[in-house]
């Protein structure tokens, strides 16, 4: 961002943005001190459910926005996506990260205060677009899913469901204080954050990362009454992967939800990601999942 540029927001602090990329769509910015996020309303925004959509670590709100392509695909069933920003160290605006605890960058190192800014997000978007504050949904991808799952696990009253992409949570250090509803993508050829747990191949941080399995059990143990297994598989493309989707529900209602992307790397299934070479998959589209599963809590 230009200085010029930087002037023009400080007076105007809702600007309207068109990204470049083909399924992008229009967000506006919104400055909360010295942070901000961006948001897509649907055509309809009153009373709409919102879904915060955290970007992973080194990213920012709008890559996040262009690559995954959540808004345009959430906007249209209804909901309001917000996507804000992280932190980085002398407040630049990209390679921005989040405080999921033990993961990441600048702002796991500072300490920064990223569940304060989320709920001050929630407020926000709440007052100035007459949004559902009760009606609120995290997912995230990578640091961006850790910080989703960290915040939903810590603050189950404020959060209707959690959908987490290709990132685990600390669970050494995080209790599941109440009955989140959640959703777990990830990949088991996944270099940076290892399915199994451990230091991730290709990892940046070197972070000691909790296996999906402890992640999902820490979810389901939260639940609520007794929960009934099953799973199935997904492979219909000749892509090199499958999905095994293993459900937890009670009553007849899903509660958790592991979608197991086997050959998967570390990606949001479905999005842009044009250096992946090797997994990939087409198996499952990461949109259409997470709105899926968030649906029935709306």
């Amino acid at each position: 961002m230009t200085p010029l540029f930087r002037r023009l927001i400080a007076v105007l602090p809702l600007v309207v943005f068109m990204l470049a990329a083909p399924a992008a769509a229009e967000l506006r910015e919104v400055r909360l001190g010295d942070r901000f996020y961006l948001i897509d309303l649907p055509r309809s925004s009153g009373g709409a459910p919102m879904i915060l959509a955290l970007h992973g670590g080194g990213g920012d709100p709008a890559q996040f926005a262009a690559a995954s392509g959540l808004g345009r695909a959430a906007t249209a069933k209804g909901y309001a996506v917000v996507f804000p920003a992280g932190t980085s160290r002398r407040g630049k605006d990209r390679g921005l990260t989040w405080n999921g605890g033990y993961c990441c960058g600048y702002a796991a190192r500072s300490g920064v205060d990223d569940a304060g800014f989320l709920r001050a997000v929630i407020a926000d978007a709440t007052a100035r677009f007459g949004l559902q504050g009760d009606r609120v949904f995290l997912t995230g991808m990578s640091n961006g899913a850790i910080m989703a799952e960290t915040f939903a696990a810590r603050n189950p009253a404020l959060v209707r469901a959690v959908a987490g992409v290709a990132g685990s949570m600390d669970t050494g250090r995080n209790r599941v204080r109440g009955p989140v509803p959640a959703l777990v993508i990830h990949g088991t050829a996944d270099t940076m954050v290892p399915y199994g747990g451990g230091v991730g191949e290709d990892s940046l941080t070197r972070t000691d990362f909790s296996s999906v399995d402890e992640v999902v059990q820490a979810f389901v143990a939260a639940q609520p009454g007794k929960l009934a297994k099953t799973s199935r598989k997904i492979d219909a493309r000749d892509d090199g992967t499958a999905v095994l989707v293993t459900d937890w529900s009670a009553g007849g209602q899903l509660r958790v939800r592991l979608m197991t992307v086997e050959g998967g790397a570390h990606h949001w299934p479905g999005g842009r990601k044009a250096r992946l070479k090797t997994g990939k998959t087409r198996e499952i589209d990461a949109n259409a999942e997470i709105l899926r599963f968030f649906d029935p809590f709306r």
